[in-house]
């Protein structure tokens, strides 16, 4: 059935202000509304800002107050049906007199899920579906995780034209340029941890950390250039309306920045397992400042994740340091007494269990992995099905020797290739940044 063009307009507009929060949310959903009155005109928007802000729909309709009664709203996802340390959202509609709710993407998660029944339940009507797609692609990161039960991948690699990330005596110091570089830290910045191998960490010593002028909702541009495009594909136009624009804008508290070289509860996190709202069971485990935060009241701060089998990672490492927090993943059976927050895995394929990592990033409210170092881990994380998204930035040079950017990825011949799908090519300096993702992925057939 075709969306009538007034729903795919104003749930591209809902679309764009979810955008808004990517970075700052976590470990809840990104969430847009917009709330029009029984004559159809724009009256309240809304975003899900940050963990613990209030829900979109709660924006959204106070900025809206008695003109929503008869009215429709418009939400990316689902509105929950839980209590936490405020009502439901679908309560929060149904109080406002909402007529109408057309709602892009179910709510996968059990605990929060139920508020389009129970507003249909009370005589509310709900469309489902609408621009499902391009509201899937805004909220991946979360809707991998609810689904699939572990951390979403952002596999990032900078390398030459002809593919390679160093050159034979082992030096990649600068392949790309300060824009790419800057761009890297942005993503950097809006994501939950940063992870990568102990050969890095042997051969390159890095912080991992991103730099204090990274600012998270720069980053934001990955989810929102991708829904942008497919809302294009689709058809739909993004709406207009000056109704919630100073609330798109407004600061959340959030800057991503670290200091290092380089209302309404938020929706319930993937069943199981703790989230921003303090109300599942579980808990961070006695995390500084919880995982991925902690840089002060309201701060941010990408936990740092070293995948070290055999515990090599010398204690004078630079990623050991204070400025963020650390976990060091090391196989089950390794002796080590390295002071340091560790994470013992099975070992598998030579390394590690990769995906009972990423569940145990998700049971620590990782939401967002940016997976960088070596080609040896990502040749890991590509033979085991975990890479979500890949992004990578090309040099305008060529090497012709040395380090490719890609390991030992478990195709031995040309049937085997792991194809994927492009989202975006675009300019970042003299560089071309190229987003991509798998066109097939186990746990999504």
């Amino acid at each position: 059935m075709e969306t009538p063009a007034q729903d795919a307009a104003h749930m591209a507009r809902a679309v764009e202000l979810a955008a808004h929060g990517h970075g700052t949310t976590s470990p809840n959903p990104v969430v847009g509304c917009v709330v029009l009155d029984a004559a159809g005109q724009v009256v309240g928007e809304g975003f899900h800002a940050y963990a613990g802000g209030p829900h979109a729909e709660v924006v959204a309709l106070a900025q809206a107050g008695e003109r929503a009664r008869g009215g429709t709203a418009y939400v990316t996802l689902e509105p929950c049906d839980h209590t936490g340390r405020t009502g439901p959202c679908s309560r929060a509609l149904l109080a406002a007199g909402v007529a109408r709710v057309v709602i892009a993407v179910s709510d996968p998660n059990p605990k929060a899920a139920g508020g389009a029944a129970r507003l249909r339940d009370h005589g509310v009507a709900v469309t489902a579906g609408v621009l499902a797609g391009v509201a899937e692609r805004v909220n991946e990161e979360w809707l991998t995780c609810a689904r699939l039960g572990r951390a979403h991948v952002t596999w990032k690699f900078a390398a030459t034209l002809d593919g390679r990330s160093a050159a034979q005596d082992g030096t990649s110091k600068w392949i790309t340029s300060p824009e790419a570089r800057a761009d890297v830290h942005r993503l950097r910045a809006a994501s939950d941890a940063i992870v990568a191998g102990i050969g890095t960490v042997l051969a390159d010593d890095p912080q991992l950390t991103a730099r204090p002028t990274a600012e998270v909702r720069g980053a934001g541009e990955l989810p929102a250039v991708a829904a942008q495009e497919a809302l294009e594909r689709s058809g739909g136009v993004p709406g207009s309306g000056a109704a919630g624009r100073e609330a798109a804008e407004a600061p959340d508290g959030r800057d991503g920045s670290e200091g290092g070289a380089g209302g309404a509860d938020g929706h319930a996190a993937a069943a199981g397992r703790p989230g921003g709202d303090g109300e599942r069971p579980g808990g961070d485990g006695g995390w500084p400042g919880g995982a991925g935060r902690g840089a002060g009241p309201g701060g941010r701060v990408p936990l740092r994740v070293v995948v070290d089998a055999d515990a090599r990672t010398p204690r004078s490492a630079r990623v050991l340091d204070d400025q963020a927090p650390t976990l060091i993943a090391v196989a089950d059976d390794a002796d080590t007494r390295l002071k340091a927050d560790l994470l013992r895995l099975p070992r598998r394929d030579g390394g590690l269990d990769l995906e009972a990592l990423l569940r145990e990033l998700a049971a620590r409210d990782v939401v967002s992995v940016f997976l960088e170092g070596g080609p040896t881990l990502a040749g890991s994380f590509v033979r085991q099905g975990l890479i979500d998204r890949v992004v990578a930035y090309l040099a305008p040079a060529l090497l012709g020797s040395g380090r490719a950017a890609l390991g030992a990825a478990g195709v031995g011949t040309i049937g085997e290739l792991h194809r994927l799908t492009f989202d975006e090519i675009s300019p970042i300096g003299p560089d071309v940044r190229l987003i991509a993702r798998p066109l097939t992925q186990r746990g999504r057939e």
